[in-house]
């Protein structure tokens, strides 16, 4: 199956390592470091110029992509079926 992410992206649900919502970046140190040097090393994909709302860390042909999405960490969960193991 696969997942909408926002604008015309679709990712492959199995490849979903995290959704993680945007405004962790704001109270994590280690998250916005992360997103930091994920963005250096050229893994960050920005979808849309919109402001994002959530990032979703994936594995695609072996490399690591974080996409930057507008839709909410809670929609894409909810998408993703990831809301039915929680």
């Amino acid at each position: 199956m696969f997942v909408h992410i926002g604008e015309n992206i679709v990712i492959p649900e199995g490849s979903i390592i995290a959704i993680i919502d945007i405004e962790s970046v704001n109270t994590s140190d280690d998250t916005k470091q992360f997103l930091k040097i994920a963005e250096e090393e050229g893994f960050v994909e920005r979808i849309t110029e919109d402001e994002p709302k959530s990032f979703i860390l994936a594995e695609i042909d072996k490399k690591s992509i974080v996409y930057l999405s507008p839709i909410s960490s809670i929609t894409l969960c909810k998408r993703s079926c990831f809301i039915d193991t929680l």
